[in-house]
């Protein structure tokens, strides 16, 4: 019984509203994301300041990952086909993951860009660099007011709102970078804060890499312990138990989940399904499992392990074919 738990109608409508309302939010992002790049690499090389062209190329790369995600968005609410059943919501994650070896690129080449320059110091020009880096900094925090309510909405909305927030950072940086441009150690601080800007946009494309490439791997979410799923579903359901459960991501706000329950004692027809239909409900509430396909058992099968071992149960069931004898 493999059918996602209903929501009402107008949860749906209201759903659409929101797809929409963000659409917008990220186009606007994506054009503040361009006018402080366009200011910031001028700024960068009029200026001579490795700190503006450093996140300037940070903006264009949140950029490209605005884009990346409102293409990504528009696939991935395609209804399903014969050929792709779930959708194309994993094009969503597969962009974010493009988005993140993007960001490590550019980030290595601007740490390389930037040691150089503290071995080899170099002047800037301190009011160019301070009024674009102030720009900078007040529309990066019009990008993060956009996009507070939204950044846990999914990967790609995610991404892009902790993307916003660290440019909004960085401004920072380069503007204290700007206002100490002409001490004694002002050439080094532009440096410096490159270097800086550089380290944490590694970390967070790193971070983002990581939690992609789970997903394409089918590997559980983050927030969800199956075991200490199994163990509260036994709990709250007794005598019932759960096995062979497995969870994973098709993609953004998209969970499934597959398991054997053993029900424990008989039951008709009408009272499993009143059953895992209260059960799929628990599963949506607490862990935000949407499609969940249970096999219910009356007396259980040999393997009750609570991954299951999967070859072996096809190896050895009940279904495997005779040996021919020669």
């Amino acid at each position: 019984m493999g059918t996602p738990v209903a929501t009402p109608a107008h949860d749906c409508v209201a759903g659409e509203v929101g797809h929409r309302e963000l659409d917008r939010r990220l186009w606007a992002t994506a054009a503040l994301n361009l006018a402080i790049a366009v200011a910031e690499i001028l700024g960068g090389v009029f200026a001579g300041s490795l700190a503006l062209l450093s996140d300037a190329t940070h903006n264009l790369g949140d950029l490209v990952a605005v884009l990346l995600a409102l293409f990504a968005r528009r696939l991935s609410r395609r209804p399903p086909t014969i050929r792709h059943t779930y959708g194309l919501k994993r094009v969503e994650v597969m962009a974010a993951l493009l988005n993140a070896v993007l960001l490590i690129g550019a980030t290595v080449f601007i740490a390389r860009e930037a040691v150089l320059r503290i071995l080899h110091p170099a002047p800037v020009v301190r009011g160019i660099m301070l009024v674009v880096a102030l720009v900078a900094l007040v529309a990066n925090a019009a990008a993060v007011l956009l996009l507070r309510h939204h950044e846990l909405d999914d990967v790609n909305v995610r991404s892009a709102f902790l993307h916003m927030a660290q440019d909004a950072f960085a401004s920072v940086a380069v503007v204290v970078a700007a206002l100490l441009a002409h001490t004694a150690a002002g050439a080094y601080v532009d440096s410096i804060a490159a270097l800086v800007v550089s380290l944490v946009v590694l970390r967070s494309a790193l971070s983002l890499t990581w939690q992609t490439t789970s997903t394409i791997l089918e590997g559980a979410p983050r927030d969800v312990d199956i075991a200490e799923l199994a163990e509260r579903v036994a709990r709250t359901f007794k005598p019932a138990c759960l096995h062979h459960v497995h969870v994973w991501e098709i993609g953004p706000q998209q969970r499934l989940l597959t398991a054997h329950v053993a029900l424990g004692k008989e039951m008709d027809g009408r009272e499993i399904e009143a059953f895992l239909a209260r059960l799929k409900e628990f599963l949506h509430q607490k862990w935000k499992i949407n499609h969940a396909t249970i096999e219910p058992e009356i007396t259980g099968c040999p393997d009750a392990d609570l991954l299951g071992q999967w070859e072996a149960t096809h190896a050895k069931g009940p279904g495997r074919p005779p040996e021919s004898s020669s």
